[in-house]
């Protein structure tokens, strides 16, 4: 798995569903003016632009470990201060952020309850920590089809589905490990449409995530086996792919 790779490639990748993610995300955190952000994973930006815009972008940090996404991070928005660095280990002071936002990065962490703490850490007291999961447990997240395509030709494959946050409740959880408080979660959907196979299937090509890694390492036959079942299972163009993510907020 990888996310060492061009940002334009994520962002065709993923970036079709995270940014209208952002959007509906950044209005259920109730970000405003005055507040100072932290965001956490942040790839090539999706969360950080709608929070710069909204919050101005000397108000807005971001932190990511792919060196990639932190140069296109830093082109795409200069106004923010973009640091590479995990969310394990955040290199900002205590009770720096009046939020500390993680959109599609708990799953990823290699631990997530010490990343949500230390989101929690950088949090001012009586400030928001809110992360959000691609719903691949209940088979609701834009690679939800890919994956079961995958399963009907392969039944041992390991998808997305065991990742950290990925099933209704599991972010709650792990913020309540984390000690975090008056958490409240749920879900948020978006749609986004594609105009056929080609369009759909181009961006698993890539080698973007655990999803791409797979495809990457599949012998001619066996990709264009799992290109010709999505297809199936997608029907005919065009169309539209609708994605669920969980997420929860907490007061630090």
């Amino acid at each position: 798995m990888s996310f060492d790779v061009a940002a334009h490639s994520y962002g065709r990748f993923m970036g079709r569903y995270s940014e209208p993610l952002a959007a509906r995300f950044v209005d259920v955190v109730g970000a405003r003016s005055g507040q100072r952000a932290l965001d956490v994973g942040a790839g090539p930006g999706a969360l950080t632009a709608p929070l710069a815009d909204r919050l101005g972008a000397a108000r807005v940090c971001a932190i990511e470990p792919s060196e990639p996404f932190v140069e296109a991070l830093r082109a795409r928005l200069p106004g923010v201060e973009v640091r590479r660095a995990s969310a394990e280990s955040i290199p900002f002071p205590d009770d720096s952020f009046d939020l500390a936002l993680a959109q599609l990065v708990v799953h990823f962490m290699a631990d997530p309850v010490g990343g949500l703490t230390e989101m929690a850490r950088v949090t001012a007291e009586g400030g928001t920590v809110g992360a959000s999961v691609w719903d691949y447990r209940g088979e609701r997240g834009p690679l939800s089809l890919f994956w079961r395509a995958a399963t009907d030709l392969a039944p041992q494959v390991e998808n997305e589905s065991g990742l950290a946050g990925a099933r209704e409740g599991h972010l709650r959880e792990l913020f309540v490990a984390a000690g975090l408080h008056e958490i409240r979660d749920d879900a948020l959907t978006v749609s986004v449409p594609y105009s056929d196979l080609d369009d759909w299937w181009e961006p698993y090509t890539l080698g973007v995530g655990p999803a791409g890694a797979y495809v990457a390492g599949l012998d001619p036959d066996h990709r264009a086996a799992l290109r010709e079942r999505c297809g199936e299972l997608l029907g005919t163009g065009p169309g539209t792919t609708e994605a669920t993510a969980w997420y929860a907020l907490a007061t630090a």
